[in-house]
């Protein structure tokens, strides 16, 4: 019985719970990437320094449990600031700062637009945004706008789980039928 109550009294000291989502950058997720042998998918938070949802997303979902363990387990977490002067190799393709020499009046003040930011949200720069890429670093999805914990999650599991690919198989099945029946 004492066995139990010292087992039962440790255990929550043992355990390992995640705090924190596991952020990192382009290119730290680029290394990791090459060393892993089985590569996850990729979650971009881009954001901004003056963006108070962006802040906010820190501040709240982004901190609860569901969240950061699924995240972690699942994705390579890219926190990118959309404002950025650092290069960004993608593709083939040298990403920069749309005006690299521009000074912001103030620290939080507005900067301009990073190219990587412009182009992996199809020029629809509004923060915050996530883009979702597949293993082999094609775009997934594109959301945009605060998130709560039900929501992100489910975005989360839909494509972490692979079940956007039995919805585009579903969706492609419909149409072949539907355009066979026209026929």
């Amino acid at each position: 019985m004492r066995i139990w109550l010292i087992i039962i009294f440790f255990i929550p000291f043992f355990t390992f719970s995640q705090e924190s989502i596991n952020w990192m950058s382009w290119d730290d997720m680029i290394s990791e990437r090459k060393t892993d042998t089985v590569p996850k998918k990729v979650f971009i938070d881009l954001y901004t320094s003056w963006c108070g949802w962006c802040k906010r997303m820190d501040a709240t979902t982004f901190k609860q449990k569901a969240i950061v363990e699924y995240m972690n387990q699942k994705y390579y977490a890219v926190k990118f600031d959309a404002e950025t002067r650092d290069t960004i190799n993608f593709n083939g393709h040298s990403f920069i700062n749309s005006d690299p020499s521009f000074v912001k009046r103030a620290v939080n003040g507005r900067g301009k637009p990073h190219w990587f930011a412009h182009s992996i949200l199809d020029g629809k720069l509004s923060y915050p945004s996530y883009a979702i890429l597949d293993e082999n670093l094609s775009r997934l999805s594109i959301y945009n706008g605060f998130k709560q914990q039900e929501e992100l999650i489910g975005i989360l599991f839909f494509f972490g789980s692979d079940q956007h690919k039995f919805y585009h198989n579903l969706l492609y099945k419909q149409w072949s039928e539907n355009t066979n029946a026209k026929k």
